[in-house]
């Protein structure tokens, strides 16, 4: 089985995204000497050797990135400018700043190095545990279990130095907190805030976040919990779905935050087949923001020409086989849609299967694998991706009815979904 499948039960190609905050052509300011060190703690460097993990990558780079010509970059020069820099690195988050302004030269997506001090280091292991347990997974978590603590949200840094939230997963305690995609989280218990640290040995206490909304500052309190990133997304899609009433119709809507492996269309087919969303009169197909991972066959879910089995065993326990929707969708999409999700939106709208609503996709699609290297994780594209001919990388998809995100100062905190409802329910 090649590395970059997924899902045990059924192996599927993963085509991994990019969060908002894991673009790879994102560059974090360099910090003063001030600021680095209440970051994180100097490392000696008898303890810290830069360069070794840095050589790492750019071999890792040399050896594995799809293009063997490095999109025209001299790949051994674009070394030589950044090993000074890597050399004078003293600590984790330091480095990953150098090794990231290399990798943006590469202007690819899926290509980044995440320090364990980011949330997607713990999401992109648990998506490429896999491959991982054959690279040393073992040594970065010894009890085979990936976590971190967190409250539940997609976040990237804001220009004005605080965390900008992208997405709320349903059920966690960021959701019961009333937190929203587009707070601005400016501290946490009076410190600056950081994503992992933050809430570092605070599990099942409270933690004061100051927030940013729509001008207005706000604090509110939150209790961290112990994330289990893969369980996060698959909870977090089932608990999002619900059904909206509007003009007398019944629109039922979901989440998917994660695609990436089968357990997520197979718990999508159980929601509509016997769950919540099999009473809707309608559907509207949340895509925006999370991972990727998604394949075109999860398309055949609105296939109506192929029939829907139910079989049930002696017991009188019963599933459904080849679960088919055939009643109107809408899909939403973003900025923050990318990978598996854009092959679905391309998809989704060239066969007219039902409208995109939103703004055009991040044009992220190429096939990714995962790497451990040092304290970090390298998220590497090492193969090119066409859809029907077409290379979605750079492009992205075009909505059929754009419509921006919110807030908006009106108060709307979801313009994009609420387009969806009444054009559903009209």
């Amino acid at each position: 089985m090649r590395e970059k499948l997924t899902s045990a039960a059924r192996p599927r190609r993963l085509v991994v995204q990019l969060t908002a905050m894991a673009a790879a052509s994102f560059i974090l300011p360099k910090p003063s000497g001030a600021q680095q060190a209440a970051e994180e703690p100097a490392k000696s460097s008898a303890l810290f050797d830069g360069v070794s993990i840095f050589e790492d990558v750019w071999q890792t780079v040399r050896d594995r990135f799809y293009d063997p010509h490095f999109n025209g970059l001299d790949w051994s020069a674009v070394s030589e400018r950044y090993r000074a820099a890597a050399a004078e690195a003293i600590s984790d988050k330091r480095l990953a700043m150098v090794i990231n302004d290399m990798l943006s030269e590469l202007h690819a997506s899926h290509t980044r190095y995440y320090s364990n001090d980011e949330p997607e280091y713990y999401q992109l292991a648990g998506i490429f545990a896999g491959a991982l347990r054959r690279r040393g997974l073992d040594r970065a978590f010894p009890d085979g279990r990936i976590s971190y603590p967190g409250i539940g949200i997609l976040s990237r840094p804001s220009t004005s130095g605080g965390s900008m939230i992208t997405g709320v997963i349903e059920g966690t305690p960021a959701e019961k907190a009333d937190l929203l995609a587009g707070d601005e989280i400016v501290s946490a218990d009076g410190a600056p805030f950081e994503p992992v640290r933050s809430f570092q040995d605070k599990v099942g206490g409270q933690v004061v976040l100051t927030l940013r909304r729509v001008g207005t500052v706000l604090q509110v309190s939150a209790t961290p919990v112990d994330i289990e990133p893969n369980r996060m997304f698959l909870d977090g899609m089932r608990a999002s779905a619900r059904l909206l009433q509007a003009n007398g119709r019944r629109i039922g809507y979901v989440h998917v935050w994660s695609y990436a492996g089968y357990a997520y269309q197979e718990a999508l087919e159980r929601l509509l087949s016997e769950g919540i969303l099999s009473d809707a009169d309608a559907l509207i197909w949340d895509l925006r923001d999370g991972w990727g991972g998604a394949v075109p066959e999860y398309l055949d879910l609105f296939n109506a020409r192929a029939p829907t089995m139910r079989v049930t065993d002696r017991s009188g326990a019963h599933a459904f086989e080849n679960v088919k929707w055939r009643k109107p969708v809408a899909m939403l999409v973003n900025g923050g849609t990318r990978s598996g999700k854009e092959v679905l939106a391309y998809g989704f709208k060239k066969y007219r299967i039902g409208e995109v609503i939103g703004t055009q996709t991040e044009g992220a699609v190429l096939a990714a694998t995962a790497f451990l290297i040092g304290r970090g994780l390298l998220l590497l594209a090492v193969e090119d991706v066409q859809v029907d001919g077409v290379r979605l990388e750079g492009v992205g998809v075009t909505p059929t009815i754009e419509v921006q995100g919110g807030p908006t100062p009106g108060g709307e905190t979801d313009p994009q979904l609420n387009r969806a409802v009444a054009l559903l329910s009209a």
